[in-house]
This record gives structure tokens, C-alpha cells and sequence, in this order.
């Protein structure tokens, strides 16, 4: 997950509303700094880092909701629909390659000496390494039958995350043609 920007020019002595707007407008800008990946479909971290930021956005929007215009209800559903569609398309990432590794690893299984340090990595990674060991694991392979039903699970899970992505897309693109940054630029100052 992407370290949060940290937010400058905040006064403890102002008035809460005041540092409210100053923290939903560092958020705003944390969620379009990260916006590029919107025509990426395949940055996967990206994607994700953008669905951080609309969180981190949303909340912020909701913890401060009696500090902020009333107006900002409706930025707070947009964003949580954002949040929503995003989540979906990293569920179906995490899916993707959970059967990419275990349908892989039965055509080029990975020496004993490579499991055992993928267990002990500490790197992030989308998966837990103990899960992936485990379907890494030769004693396990799937039957023939077995192996065709992953397969077509994943054909069927591809393709599913190409509507998510295209659903997100349309979605986003649409907030951008209502000028969703300036509505909420407004807003907030």
C-alpha cells in the first residue's frame, strides 16, 4: 500500500472546519496524483495505490461530514463507488494470479530451495507466501479434470475483470466530464 502524503500547513488553534478542508484537499490531490492508472489496466499496484487514496479521500470526507458543506455527501458516494469498483478489480487480480501460479506450477515447478525462501520473504506481495506455497506444492496437483475447470475459471475470471476495469474506466472518465475535482474544489474552499 502506498505511504499517505502527509498533510502541511495544518493549525491545531484554527478551527477544526478549517483543517478539515485543508486535509480533504491534500486527499484530493493524493487521489489524482495517482490518477494516471486509470488508463493502465494492467498496473495492478497502481490501481490499487489509486483505490487507497480514494478511501483515504472518503473517510476523510466522513469523519469531518459536520465540519464540511453538505455538498460533499454526494462526492463521498462517488467515492465510495470508486472504492467499490477497484476493491472488485484487485479481488479478481488476486484471483488471476493465484490460478496463473498454480496451473504454472505444475508445468515448471520451483525447486524446493526457491519455496522455501519465497516462505521466508518478507516482500510485499499481493498474496500471503505461505498460500502460494501451498499451491505450489507438487504432492497436490490437480487431476486432469481438476486442471480444466481451473483453467476455465480463469479464461471466466479474466474476463470478468475486463468489464470490472471497463465499468471503473467508464466511471471515472464520466466524474471527469461533471468536472468531479473542481465540484469538490468548490466545495471545500
Amino acid at each position: 500500500m502506498a505511504k499517505a502524503k502527509a498533510i502541511t500547513g495544518l493549525n491545531p488553534a484554527a478551527p477544526t472546519g478549517k483543517n478539515a478542508r485543508k486535509i480533504a484537499l491534500g486527499r484530493l490531490e493524493e487521489l489524482y496524483a495517482r490518477s494516471s492508472a486509470v488508463d493502465q489496466p494492467y498496473a495492478l499496484q497502481e490501481l490499487h495505490d489509486l483505490r487507497i487514496a480514494a478511501k483515504r479521500l472518503r473517510y476523510t470526507l466522513e469523519i469531518f461530514a459536520d465540519e464540511l458543506p453538505a455538498g460533499c455527501e454526494a462526492v463521498v458516494s462517488e467515492l465510495t463507488q470508486i472504492q467499490d469498483e477497484l476493491g472488485q478489480l484487485h479481488d479478481s487480480d488476486v484471483l488471476i494470479a493465484l490460478l496463473r501460479l498454480c496451473l504454472g506450477s505444475q508445468e515448471n515447478p520451483l525447486p524446493e530451495r526457491a519455496l522455501a525462501q519465497l516462505q521466508r520473504s518478507t516482500a510485499r506481495s499481493f498474496v500471503w507466501p505461505d498460500m502460494v506455497v501451498e499451491l505450489l506444492d507438487r504432492s497436490v496437483a490437480p487431476s486432469a479434470e481438476q486442471r480444466y475447470g481451473l483453467e476455465q475459471l480463469l479464461r471466466k475470471q479474466q474476463q470478468t475483470r475486463t468489464e470490472q476495469y471497463q465499468t471503473f474506466r467508464r466511471h471515472w472518465y464520466r466524474l471527469q466530464e461533471q468536472d468531479f475535482r473542481r465540484q469538490l474544489l468548490d466545495l471545500l474552499q
